[in-house]
């Protein structure tokens, strides 16, 4: 049997966050690290979910497009019965793209004038109401991304967001229509169609907004969402909740944190860590550009403390520190630095017996990822909403347990907690 969803995800983050969502919801599910070349690895064949991880979110629209087509194909080729395309639950994107440009591109590759749009997950906070988005109790306008570096979010009426995106008309599915019923649904979808809207911002201001929306869709060959809409899908293939699906094998080995997010959340998490009085080497990314060996220096403090626990490495910082960097090196030249060196860190770090990783952010999990060999991931249990450990096999063909978090994800004790929950497991 073929799989059942097949899912393009723009970060790998947010691949591990979908995923962690299906198999809370009772689908085994596998992610594989960007489009196989060669069929794909075999522990795609007993799963009812594959999740392509891309780094798609902001690159040039046009990379982004090709990607996510060469997935999209990929996907079809295995079986896949509906698309799933997965983007950040803050809708992180510019008024170029790259939302609206590859959900157009996938629309017209399967041949469907219409799809769905909300990157509601209320158990992580993020609610839809009007069709503007809420992080918390603030408007995305008003949140912590107002200030991100590649992908500023001034606006909250994602209508306005995806509109300045797409070629295509805009619409709203709204609370009233979600409260009324998967029908009620529908019948909004029919009549969006009939005025010639192609996508629909559908509000979700609870988990059952989002049950509702996932089997009103159930005959769509296209989805877009944030990975909340995940735990309205697998229900419509008779799949249930079973702790079965988020099996791993046992962990072993040294423990280690590598953190390049600079979100508020992250930021939170590394100042936990820190007044724990726990290990901690920090990466300035203008001596990595002064030409200093920042990635040597941090597996040299690693090797006197990753005996005792775990070690965190990381670039996190406040906005204003980011800034600055930004403003000497550029963002692009600061980002590029400090993602080659974590890189680098993981990989000295596995190289030292680090066989518990937990990485911090979407853009710094894809180079680690890639920088370690990794292919594909089995996920497993929940750690925070929207964050699952997960197991991988090295090239050399030892095991690793991973855990990739979203910057805007976890409770601050998360790194302690990640730990603790994969020896109780």
């Amino acid at each position: 049997m073929g799989i059942r969803l097949g899912a393009i995800a723009d970060d790998f983050t947010g691949a591990t966050d979908l995923a962690n969502n299906l198999v809370r919801a009772g689908m085994r599910v596998v992610q594989l690290i960007d489009v196989p070349e060669n069929g794909g690895p075999d522990l795609t064949k007993d799963a009812d979910a594959v999740v392509i991880a891309l780094k798609s979110r902001t690159v040039p629209v046009a990379e982004a497009v090709d990607a996510s087509l060469r997935a999209l194909a990929w996907l079809r080729g295995a079986g896949a019965e509906q698309i799933y395309f997965k983007y950040c639950s803050t809708f992180d994107s510019t008024p170029a793209g790259n939302i609206g440009p590859v959900a157009e591109a996938l629309m017209d590759a399967l041949g469907t004038g219409f799809t769905v749009a909300t990157p509601a997950f209320p158990d992580n906070g993020r609610t839809v109401f009007k069709g503007h988005l809420f992080v918390g109790d603030v408007l995305l306008s008003e949140s912590g991304m107002r200030d991100h570096p590649l992908t500023p979010m001034t606006d909250s009426n994602l209508v306005n967001v995806l509109g300045a995106q797409t070629t295509r008309p805009v619409g709203l599915i709204d609370h009233t229509v979600l409260a009324a019923g998967a029908d009620a649904v529908r019948a909004r979808i029919d009549e969006l169609r009939s005025e010639g809207v192609a996508f629909a911002i559908a509000d979700a201001v609870s988990n059952d907004d989002l049950v509702r929306l996932g089997e009103a869709v159930r005959e769509l060959p296209l989805v877009t969402a944030g990975s909340g809409l995940a735990i309205g899908l697998p229900a419509n293939w008779g799949l249930q909740p079973s702790t079965a699906a988020a099996q791993l094998p046992p962990a072993g080995g040294r423990r280690a944190i590598v953190s390049g997010s600079v979100s508020v959340a992250t930021n939170g998490q590394v100042r936990e860590f820190l007044d724990s009085g726990r290990p901690a080497f920090s990466v300035d990314p203008l001596r990595i550009a002064a030409g200093a060996d920042v990635a040597g220096e941090a597996l040299a403090f690693a090797d006197a403390h990753l005996a005792d626990g775990p070690v965190l490495v990381y670039s996190t910082k406040a906005p204003d520190a980011v800034r600055g960097v930004q403003s000497r090196l550029g963002a692009a030249e600061a980002g590029e630095l400090v993602e080659r060196t974590l890189a680098e860190v993981a990989r000295g770090l596995v190289a030292r017996g680090v066989r518990q990783l937990v990485v911090a952010g979407g853009e710094t999990s894809g180079a680690v990822v890639q920088a370690l060999g990794v292919t594909g991931l089995r996920i497993g249990p929940q750690i925070d909403p929207g964050v699952p450990w997960c197991a991988a096999t090295l090239p050399d063909g030892s095991p690793l347990h991973l855990a990739l978090k979203s910057g805007n994800f976890g409770a601050p004790d998360f790194f302690s907690a990640a730990f603790t929950l994969l020896e109780s497991a």
